[in-house]
């Protein structure tokens, strides 16, 4: 492959550092850095300082936190979206998003190819290149890790002091010893002792979240504020989509909120295990199917819940960008014009409990009818005995063939 100028996501870690001097000898190319500011909560400018060590004369990032909680994560959890029963994505969200960015660069800057730090066993190669091509279909893609010979965390270390690469893991005690990713919705842990499902993890690896065991005695309430299916506000400020996931992240690892150990199916075929914390995504997606049942009728309800797993299972594998996700989201969007008004939630000690829900505009709760008292005849009861004769017939012509 002939390659002049490569764009590559670049954080400053380990990986991408390496893959930089290798892309530059391997290659012989320009490299641009491609750095994306989602919220992993990190300070950027290192991630620039190594890249002018290394020669890299285009040096750009961007702060995406915004774009990535009003564009991604917001129509994610319209669908309340979770992978396998548990995942609530907060890895496969990201990488649409930073592959656009990828794509817009390489365009912009002239380049005719990406490059990405993803490993050859993991889902993250699917999900850049296909959101790659989907929107580039000639778009050339590196991926080293399918390339070289560096196939350990020692070998990378010994390329990286052969080179004299500045790597902070090469200074014991500076950085996590699991491999982790970060952004505004969620931080994920995976190796190390990880790899043995049977291990417990450690107290001292999660970053955001208290345990529920030390989290304060006395609950919080919180009252968010719903407009078509979006928090826009939270006891009664109003907040962009950024603010909302970053208040609630807050309060919800404050309270212990949204610590998850899973075992899940990799695209590639083969079973990982990873721990999550995802605070305020678990108090979203919460609040915001108490909000659906207000408001969403019945059988539009329980349509998204079916096509929900067909959701999940295209972001998780990396279709962001395919017409069938695209198609899908319209139809979850369309549903969310009545989905507004307010919910009241109490974090307590991991628990994130629905107390109240309102909506004076798109309520479907009519009291006249549910109630346990005098309806004034809003229902009558009498018509229940034919519903049930007529829905049971079929039920009824079969026993008798039995009998």
């Amino acid at each position: 492959m002939s390659v002049k100028k490569v764009v590559l996501a670049y954080s400053g870690g380990l990986d991408t550092s390496i893959i930089l001097k290798w892309l530059q000898d391997k290659y012989q190319c320009e490299v641009v850095t491609f750095t994306a500011d989602i919220g992993q909560g990190e300070e950027l400018e290192p991630a620039r300082l190594k890249a002018q060590k290394l020669g890299v004369r285009e040096i750009i990032i961007r702060d995406l936190r915004e774009e990535f909680v009003r564009e991604y994560v917001f129509p994610l959890f319209r669908a309340n979206t979770v992978y396998e029963g548990e995942y609530l994505l907060g890895t496969s969200i990201a990488r649409p998003l930073i592959a656009k960015h990828l794509v817009d660069i390489a365009i912009a800057t002239g380049a005719d190819a990406i490059a990405h730090g993803a490993t050859g066993k993991g889902n993250d190669q699917v999900r850049f290149e296909l959101g790659a091509y989907a929107l580039k279909p000639d778009i050339k893609i590196i991926a080293p890790w399918r390339e070289w010979d560096l196939t350990s965390r020692e070998k990378l270390l010994a390329y990286a002091q052969q080179h004299d690469i500045p790597v902070d893991m090469l200074k014991k005690g500076q950085q996590s010893p699991y491999s982790m990713d970060a952004n505004l919705l969620h931080i994920s842990y995976e190796g190390m002792n990880l790899e043995d499902p049977w291990q417990a993890p450690e107290e001292n690896m999660w970053r955001w979240t208290t345990s529920p065991e030390q989290a304060p005695d006395r609950p919080i309430e919180l009252e968010l504020e719903f407009t078509k299916g979006d928090i826009t506000a939270i006891n009664g400020q109003t907040m962009t989509p950024a603010q909302v996931l970053t208040q609630l992240n807050k309060l919800g690892g404050e309270h212990g909120i949204g610590r998850l150990d899973l075992v899940e199916n990799r695209y590639v075929g083969m079973k990982s295990r990873g721990c999550y914390e995802t605070p305020g995504g678990t108090i979203l997606l919460k609040a915001h199917r108490a909000m659906e049942s207000l408001t969403m009728d019945r059988e539009v309800a329980h349509l998204k819940d079916e096509l929900m797993p067909r959701y999940a299972s295209l972001v998780y594998n990396g279709y962001w960008w395919s017409p069938e996700r695209q198609l899908l989201q319209q139809l979850i969007d369309s549903s969310q014009t009545t989905v507004n008004g307010k919910v009241r939630v109490k974090l307590y000690k991991g628990n994130v409990i629905i107390t109240g829900r309102q909506s004076p505009t798109h309520s479907l709760f009519d009291p006249r009818i549910a109630t346990f008292e005098e309806d004034g005849g809003a229902y009558h009861q009498q018509d229940a005995e034919g519903f049930i004769k007529l829905n049971a017939l079929r039920m009824r012509i079969a026993a008798r063939l039995k009998t």
